[in-house]
């Protein structure tokens, strides 16, 4: 989870690559990511929700 200062929760392209390297580099350690929350002014955007992850 993290949020963006400029209060648009929208996804940016390497908001979901660095997840994807995450989830790649936590498989090694048998750990689930479950999701990426991103948090802005009016809302927040699931990556999982968005079908990203």
């Amino acid at each position: 989870m993290h949020n963006h200062p400029s209060g648009d929760p929208t996804p940016s392209r390497a908001d979901i690559d660095m997840t994807k390297v995450i989830i790649d580099a936590a498989k090694a350690l048998d750990i689930t990511v479950h999701d990426h929350v991103i948090i802005g002014k009016d809302g927040h955007v699931s990556l999982k929700g968005l079908k990203l992850i």
